[in-house]
């Protein structure tokens, strides 16, 4: 039996584009309204905290082009670092949410954003999927000027992405024994996302 956090902890993960960020952004105003306690970490902003520190890059989309035993440095440090700031922060009563990726695309293939050494140390209760219709991620990825996501691809490669995610969500939940929960998040109502991955919280 795998023992949790002190605080319930759930992974949202989506592929670029999909709507993730404005999801939990509603998904906190509905949180404060019930009382629940949340507290959203952003594994890439960690990431890019240790890396800028170091020197290796200067905005967050060049993580993913880090070669990969540097990712996988920086990514150990930043699991550490989430959890042992929520256990500074939260009751049993409250939650984590992760802010992550599932899988991230580079030069050098799909690499696997929630590979053991990170997942054993998040242990989460759920991995939560945000996912849309591929058309409308491009969509929506065109219309975001503030990243360069170019080198992503369109809709076939959404296509890809999202079924590697499907994957690599599986197989990391399987070393935690933790659900793998897919919320659709529709073109005009990221409410319903928001408001469906509050119902699996209360079901944790």
């Amino acid at each position: 039996m795998f023992l949790r956090n002190p605080f319930r902890t759930i992974i949202v993960t989506g592929i670029p584009g999909v709507g993730k960020t404005t999801v939990l952004g509603i998904l906190l105003q509905e949180a404060s309204k019930i009382g629940l306690r949340v507290e959203v970490a952003n594994f890439g902003d960690y990431m890019l905290r240790e890396a800028v520190r170091i020197g290796l890059v200067k905005d967050r989309d060049q993580l993913r082009k880090l070669p990969h035993r540097q990712q996988l440095e920086l990514q150990k440090i930043a699991a550490k670092a989430i959890i042992n700031d929520a256990k500074t922060k939260l009751s049993e009563k409250d939650l984590l949410i992760i802010d992550t990726h599932c899988v991230v695309k580079t030069t050098a293939g799909y690499w696997p954003g929630l590979p053991r050494h990170v997942i054993e140390e998040l242990n989460p209760d759920s991995i939560v999927l945000i996912e849309a219709d591929p058309e409308l991620i491009a969509q929506r990825r065109a219309r975001d000027v503030t990243r360069n996501r170019k080198d992503l691809g369109g809709k076939e490669e959404i296509k890809e992405m999202i079924e590697m995610a499907r994957a690599a969500a599986m197989a990391a939940a399987t070393i935690t024994a933790s659900s793998v929960y897919i919320v659709i998040n529709p073109e005009g109502h990221p409410e319903e996302a928001a408001q469906s991955i509050l119902a699996l919280v209360e079901k944790l």
